[in-house]
């Protein structure tokens, strides 16, 4: 008895020869065909039937269609002989039939593959089908030209095969990896169980065009979750101009998981992959997506609407039902004239995952037909600047801080073509850069912090980028949405996550680079800032606030003067900005931080302040110590006053006077002490005659310190002067 690989392929090579001899009557039969696709989707006015010019559509006789029922409302799209090798670089794969273009878009809810091989011990066969993760028919094959990257989870995974040991089911949760690019085996921290040093189910897409892959995989759908990554399929290597394709079903038993590099096409004597769409009930215009956060308003919440219009003449109601694990509601809308559908929900800012599940009724007929998964409202955020804010791991792990109710959206990658590509959310990570989710180590303490005591989500937008000066970060006015700009990527992320303008903080952490070109730094910052105030974060009653961190003494740049780390703390004065202290952090290393006593600390030090700021947190002990003014405490100019902007006590660490400069004298500290009332005593090793000014420099490396409560160290200052008698 034939199995159905062998018996399709022998019915397409009859085909091919009937064809030939029927000629004109063939191209009937093909456009029949169209037709009957197009027939499918009569509701949609977008829908074309435009017939293929060369072979009529084959009657699918796949492996997969044998011995899968679900498969039963899907529809062929396309199909694929993978030969040995291929360089399909920048051209259309040669599919045996393409029916993509007549596939309107946004006309199918939900997309197939099947992939068969034949080899010595017959065939293997698998069967996937997911939620659509693009609305354009012709993007659901192979990848082959500039920026078709998909780097994304997706859910409600269904996977039969008959290869033993792969999972199999419906509802999983699933990972695709789909590019031409080349790739490399660094993990973005999105898939819990994934390698950094093999390839597998979460790699780093790379710029050069040239390789390729095509990979689905199944993933744990917690976070964090102890379930290992395990690859339905992968057809690897069809942009190359070197060896043979790697393809393989499930995991491979040797090497890396993902059939990376295998070369093995070779050990195949048939390669064929299938794509299917099942045709839409409906087109769903507003909805949520997988993991959104939804900025919250006022009334501690956010409103989420699901709407669109009705296909299908079947459709008779629409069902929308969200659940969490507190709340549950069912809403019911009746088909009217026009077929136009709406729903409002308003969900709660709170550690509660929303799922929202939308169902076709009609008679005979009950189709669920979207389904949008970890919906959360909550507070947006965005972290700028060069390394210190990009706070990737030096020594110390932050993974420990990661939680599923912080956010990000996109990719802080350099590159403007994959950060066109990336427009998902995902779970913010810290442990890797340049990477889909990537927050940073301060970032993600500071939001799990905001997360655990206030009990709300909290997505980060981290657009940093190492060693950049200021005009790195500036907006491009003819065309600010740039993505060959960091401002534009930036801002095109907000737009893609619908929060541009509901930003609650923005922090900015940069100057090293900037090599103490005060004049530079201050017109960059005061460009930016305007920037931000007028699109990015609107500074209104109750909204965003902007946090400027004073740069560390370092070899990094120039910041080992004290004229920049002045200028920055001035910026404090301005309106709406709060200057944030580096120092009093132990676990300084030259330019960067370790996580203990370094980026962990400044996470909560940042935490406190807006805690305070926003959250109506303690004020007490919060923001790092600011000097006001400087006098002498005696007429032999021995001892010298700063006083503070706050009373907040003090610790004083024994040997700090050496961080002080006494400007106009050569005389220096001895001790420093506090007094109540905010006030620093420094005792001089002599008279201070002449004396102009104070400085306090820092300096890199571990304490001695000046912090307050929560351990922010004094801030640096320059020349502050020394005005009358202390009294």
């Amino acid at each position: 008895m034939s199995d159905p690989f062998s018996t399709v392929m022998r019915r397409r090579r009859t085909a091919r020869l009937v064809w030939v001899a029927l000629g004109a009557l063939g191209v009937l039969v093909a456009c029949i065909a169209a037709a009957a696709w197009a027939a499918g989707d009569a509701a949609s006015p977008r829908a074309t039937a435009t017939a293929p010019t060369q072979r009529p559509i084959p009657v699918d006789g796949t492996s997969c269609a044998a011995n899968v029922g679900s498969m039963s409302e899907f529809t062929p799209l396309a199909e694929l002989n993978l030969p040995e090798r291929a360089n399909w670089l920048g051209r259309t794969p040669p599919y045996t039939f393409d029916r993509s273009r007549i596939a309107a878009a946004g006309a199918f809810d939900r997309v197939g593959y099947c992939l068969e091989l034949r080899g010595p011990g017959g065939v293997q066969w698998v069967w996937s089908a997911m939620e659509p993760f693009t609305r354009d028919a012709g993007q659901l094959g192979l990848p082959t030209r500039e920026g078709q990257i998909v780097r994304q989870r997706v859910d409600d995974l269904e996977v039969a095969s008959n290869v033993a040991g792969l999972q199999t089911g419906t509802g999983l949760s699933g990972y695709l990896e789909m590019w031409p690019n080349s790739y490399g085996p660094d993990s973005s921290g999105q898939i819990a169980g994934a390698s950094a040093g093999t390839f597998d189910a979460d790699d780093d897409v790379l710029p050069a065009l040239r390789y390729g892959s095509f990979q689905v995989h199944l993933v744990g759908s917690d976070r964090p979750s102890t379930s290992a990554p395990q690859t339905v399929f992968a057809i690897n290597g069809y942009t190359s101009t070197g060896g043979p394709l790697s393809v393989g079903i499930g995991s491979a038993p040797r090497g890396n998981s993902d059939w990376t590099f295998a070369g093995n096409a070779g050990s195949w004597t048939e390669r064929r992959l299938t794509v299917y769409a099942r045709s839409a009930l409906l087109d769903v215009d507003r909805h949520p997506e997988d993991r959104q956060l939804y900025p919250r308003d006022a009334a501690n919440g956010a409103t989420v609407t699901v709407a669109g219009k009705v296909r299908d003449s079947r459709v008779k109601e629409i069902r929308l039902q969200v659940t969490s694990d507190q709340d549950r509601w069912e809403d019911r809308a009746q088909v009217t004239t026009g077929g136009e559908f709406s729903f409002e929900r308003r969900i709660t800012a709170a550690l509660r995952d929303y799922r929202f599940e939308l169902r076709a009724v009609g008679e005979g007929l009950d189709r669920r037909v979207g389904l949008w998964e970890g919906v959360v409202a909550g507070d947006v955020y965005i972290i700028q600047g060069q390394s210190n804010a990009v706070s990737a791991p030096h020594q110390g792990s932050s993974a420990g801080e990661e939680s599923p109710f912080i956010r990000s959206y996109g990719s802080s990658t350099p590159d403007p073509g994959i950060s066109a590509a990336d427009r998902s959310w995902h779970y913010g990570v810290s442990e890797a850069i340049r990477q889909p989710g990537s927050v940073g180590q301060w970032g993600i303490r500071m939001a799990h912090q905001i997360v655990d005591t206030y009990r709300v989500p909290v997505a980060i937008f981290n657009g940093a980028d190492n060693g950049r000066s200021i005009w790195f970060f500036q907006r491009n006015d003819a065309d600010p949405g740039d993505l060959e700009t960091n401002y534009g990527r930036l801002r095109q992320r907000l737009i893609g996550a619908d929060v541009i303008g509901q930003v609650r903080g923005v922090f900015w952490y940069q100057g090293e680079s900037d090599d103490n070109n005060v004049s530079a730094h201050l017109t960059g910052f005061s460009a930016l800032l305007a920037d931000w105030r007028r699109e990015i974060g609107r500074e209104v009653a109750g909204g965003s606030r902007y946090y400027v961190f004073q740069v560390r003494t370092s070899p990094c740049g120039d910041s080992s003067k004290t004229q920049l780390r002045e200028a920055q703390r001035r910026l404090g004065d301005t309106s709406g900005v709060t200057v944030l202290s580096t120092t009093g952090l132990s676990g300084h290393q030259g330019c960067h931080f370790a996580w203990e006593q370094g980026y962990r600390e400044l996470g909560d030090h940042t935490f406190a302040v807006v805690a305070r700021d926003l959250y109506a947190g303690p004020s007490d002990g919060v923001l790092p110590p600011n000097p006001q003014s400087a006098a002498f405490a005696d007429a032999a100019r021995t001892e010298l006053v700063i006083r503070l902007r706050a009373d907040d006590v003090l610790t004083v660490d024994p040997g700090v006077g050496a961080d002080f400069r006494i400007d106009g004298s050569t005389v220096t500290v001895t001790d420093v002490q506090y007094r109540d009332g905010g006030q620093l005593v420094l005792r001089l090793s002599g008279s201070a005659d002449g004396a102009t000014g104070v400085s306090y420099r820092g300096h890199s490396g571990a304490g001695p310190w000046i912090a307050n409560a929560t351990g922010a160290g004094l801030l640096a200052f320059d020349r502050l002067p020394i005005g009358g008698a202390s009294r």
